[in-house]
């Protein structure tokens, strides 16, 4: 994949709204779909490194995020934001794409999510 598909979306937001409060994201897309995103769901599938790893192999269950809330949402370029969590982790770009993906998925990704962490005897508590 190159870098260019990596970033290429169809759809772009028209609004994104950050839900200090609620602990939730919220985007507008310009095709009319809408999503909010748990904070928590966001930061367990961060695309960043520490997460994903550098291969399929090295990602990384991330536990005890259930609390996890989000101190700011900062532009990168024309087609992505950086998300700085209250744990400290802000790593992760997040593409338009990346996101929009996250929105569609997000019932199956967090129901894998959740599997995972049973099987490896981990909580989303702290």
């Amino acid at each position: 994949m190159t870098e260019e598909d990596r970033f290429s979306t169809k759809a772009w937001p028209v609004e994104i709204r950050l839900k200090k409060e609620e602990k939730r994201l919220e985007v507008d897309f310009d095709d009319g779909v809408c999503f909010s995103y748990p904070a928590e769901y966001l930061r367990v599938v961060s695309p960043s490194a520490e997460v994903q790893g550098h291969s399929p192999s090295q990602k990384v269950t991330v536990a005890g995020r259930r609390h996890v809330g989000i101190m700011a949402v900062e532009p990168v370029g024309n087609y992505a934001v950086k998300i700085s969590f209250d744990d400290l982790h802000d790593t992760g770009i997040f593409s338009w794409k990346y996101l929009y993906e996250l929105g569609q998925e997000e019932g199956i990704r967090w129901a894998n999510y959740v599997a995972d962490l049973e099987a490896k005897g981990l909580s989303r508590d702290p």
